[in-house]
């Protein structure tokens, strides 16, 4: 099992760069991939960005793809979502996620964080 915790959410102006982070616990957190979905007040929680547990390859939803990076760090046990030319389109909870496999899926990732807001303003 693998807890995960994020943080760096917060009120950002549009343009603007924020930087996720979410610091797994447990010493397989190397093992999994790990996921960004985001949920907006009334909407679908959706894929924003997934890594393999390497690292060596990730893949970002067209949205985002241009202005967001996923990374990792796997001795820190860290999973990061740089985030930059904010939109407000781009508001919403922002939930880190591990899993076994990599998927674009919700359904696909077993383990949560508890999410972290980010509102961009216009």
């Amino acid at each position: 099992q693998v807890q995960l915790v994020e943080s760096g959410g917060g009120l950002v102006q549009a343009g603007g760069s924020v930087r996720l982070s979410c610091e797994g616990s447990g010493r397989t957190f190397s093992s999994y991939t790990m996921g960004w979905f985001r949920q907006a007040p009334g909407k679908e929680r959706e894929f924003v960005a997934a890594i393999y547990s390497s690292g060596t390859s990730a893949y970002s939803t067209a949205s985002v793809k241009a202005r967001f990076t996923i990374s990792r760090d796997n001795v820190k046990n860290t999973l990061y979502l740089q985030m930059n030319t904010l939109k407000p389109e781009d508001t919403a909870v922002y939930y880190c996620t591990a899993g076994n496999v990599f998927s674009i899926r919700a359904r696909d990732y077993a383990y949560w964080g508890q999410g972290t807001q980010v509102t961009v303003s216009s």
